[in-house]
């Protein structure tokens, strides 16, 4: 009896493949970023909290560039450098976020892609330092697009590595711009609250909302290539009482 009830309460959502953001959705960087960012911003002499609000879900050189219009080409490629070596040396508290080796060990690894605004060097350093490196085999990253998010491209990549329509993937986003990214591409949107407010996420699109990685279920499927996904808190089940 209770096992049918939280089945009729969880939302199943189906799919042919997944695009997981990294940061905020299946790593924790946060203090990392927040380091580095907070220390350039003092360099900058900008406040360090709209610096890291500005960058977050973009690529650091497009973020640099919008934080630095002024700025010449090689100043942005300078500061981006000096960027990307603060956080690729600092990844002591980068940690897998809730659920997500479960998840990622559950999918088929041709079925999933991670799509990251870090660069190549960066992704993979924090993807190793919270043990997910090795579960991955699709990875787009800054260093394999033209244009970052909240361009569609990062998320047409990442459908096209996997050899899918982007209407058959859902991305799993935790930032603004990474929703109105993956919704701009053709894919529908699941957006995790491990970073951003609900309203900000649902504003730019969000299809579903659920906590972390560690609401989502891998349910049985009849096709080889379809994946069920069962979301434990999907606030926007209209089956489940809303919180005013």
């Amino acid at each position: 009896m209770f096992v049918s009830l939280l089945r009729w309460l969880m939302t199943r959502i189906f799919c042919s493949g997944l695009l997981f953001d990294m940061d905020g959705v299946l790593v924790d960087s946060t203090a990392a970023v927040a380091r580095a960012w907070t220390n350039w911003a003092i360099k900058q002499g900008m406040v360090p909290e709209f610096v890291i609000k500005t960058a977050h879900g973009r690529t650091s050189l497009a973020s640099v560039q919008a934080l630095l219009p002024h700025a010449s080409d090689a100043v942005h490629l300078q500061e981006h450098a000096w960027l990307e070596q603060a956080e690729i040396d600092d990844v002591a508290d980068v940690i897998a976020l809730p659920g997500t080796r479960e998840l990622l060990a559950a999918i088929p690894a041709s079925q999933f892609a991670v799509v990251t605004s870090a660069t190549r060097p960066l992704a993979e350093v924090r993807l190793r330092a919270a043990g997910l490196l090795e579960l991955t085999r699709h990875l787009v990253t800054a260093t394999d697009i033209q244009r970052s998010k909240p361009d569609p491209e990062p998320y047409l990549s990442g459908a096209a590595a996997l050899d899918l329509l982007p209407a058959d993937c859902i991305v799993i986003e935790d930032a603004p711009s990474g929703v109105r990214s993956g919704k701009a591409a053709g894919c529908r949107v699941l957006a995790t609250r491990t970073t951003t407010h609900d309203s900000e996420l649902l504003a730019e699109g969000a299809d579903w909302l659920v906590n972390d990685c560690a609401s989502i279920r891998l349910a049985a499927s009849s096709s080889p290539r379809e994946l069920a996904l069962d979301l434990a808190d999907d606030s926007r089940n209209p089956r489940i009482p809303q919180m005013s």
